[in-house]
């Protein structure tokens, strides 16, 4: 289940991104969602019911567009509104796909740019240019599904979406939940282009602060990596990209799958040194 408060003005595409939020734990575990319940609340008699029809009905669509079936839901009178969906998908016991399975010499894999938690906290402080706001919607509108497709074709050893914890912290609960020590390359990590200016006028989440306060418990940073891409790298996502981990001798099949399956962005930003207690040494 995930629900939270608006990332974008536009309420068709807030519920349409809320649903691809929603749908991608179940992909990062390798499965198929089939069924999801809508969880709604707003304030009651403040809140035109065109808007609320709105964000039904572009978080309906993009169910559709997965295949998924919405089979009702609840919603709550709440002063702040809400939005998003209990998913409920299908996997073979034998083939789930955890963030527990990283082994030494895996590649790491990320498969969307970061930059979403900075771009949309523009957008609350009206600091966001119409081109960051288009890039960044554009992003969270993106269903893991054919990125979920492809690493279940070639076969990976681990994977987990990149939400709440920044890229670094779900890394790190990666690395420890495999008993692993990985590297992170900064430059190698895609980030929107349109997210810079923000990132310059330090136009950063509170989240952003709290999990690189969290990181500092797990995470070596190189002298060379610049206080940006720290701050980047602990970026709150919102319908963030897959991080997987993939044998080095797979992972050009797995480039090739997840080109073939459109997925615009493939970037190999580091990987697993070897047994260890979880450790996120990044360089620059």
């Amino acid at each position: 289940m995930d629900v939270f408060t608006p990332v974008v003005d536009e309420p068709y595409a807030y519920g349409a991104i809320a649903a691809a939020n929603s749908l991608s734990d179940v992909y990062a575990m390798g499965a198929q969602p089939l069924l999801a319940l809508n969880i709604l609340a707003y304030p009651q008699g403040r809140l035109p019911a065109e808007v609320v029809g709105e964000i039904v009905r572009g978080g309906l669509e993009k169910m559709q567009e997965a295949g998924v079936v919405v089979a009702g839901g609840h919603s709550l009178d709440d002063p702040q509104p809400k939005f998003g969906y209990a998913v409920t998908g299908l996997v073979h016991p034998e083939r789930v796909v955890t963030n527990a399975g990283a082994r030494p010499g895996d590649r790491l894999v990320l498969t969307k740019p970061l930059g979403i938690g900075v771009i949309t906290t523009g957008i609350k402080q009206q600091r966001a240019s119409p081109e960051a706001v288009e890039a960044a919607t554009r992003v969270m509108l993106e269903l893991n599904r054919a990125a979920s497709e492809a690493m279940v074709q070639v076969g990976v050893h681990a994977c987990t979406d990149v939400t709440g914890y920044g890229l670094v912290g779900h890394l790190g609960e990666m690395a420890r939940a495999s008993g692993v020590d990985v590297r992170l390359y900064a430059s190698r990590v895609p980030v929107l282009e349109e997210a810079w200016p923000l990132v310059r006028e330090r136009v950063f989440p509170r989240g952003t602060l709290r999990n690189r306060g969290a990181a500092a418990k797990f995470a070596r940073w190189a002298a060379g990596v610049s206080e940006e891409y720290q701050m980047l790298l602990c970026d709150p996502q919102t319908s963030g990209g897959l991080l997987i981990a993939v044998s080095a001798d797979r992972g050009e099949l797995l480039r090739q799958a997840l080109a073939a399956r459109g997925v615009s962005v493939v970037a190999e930003v580091g990987e697993v040194l070897g047994p260890g207690e979880g450790h996120v040494e990044i360089l620059p």
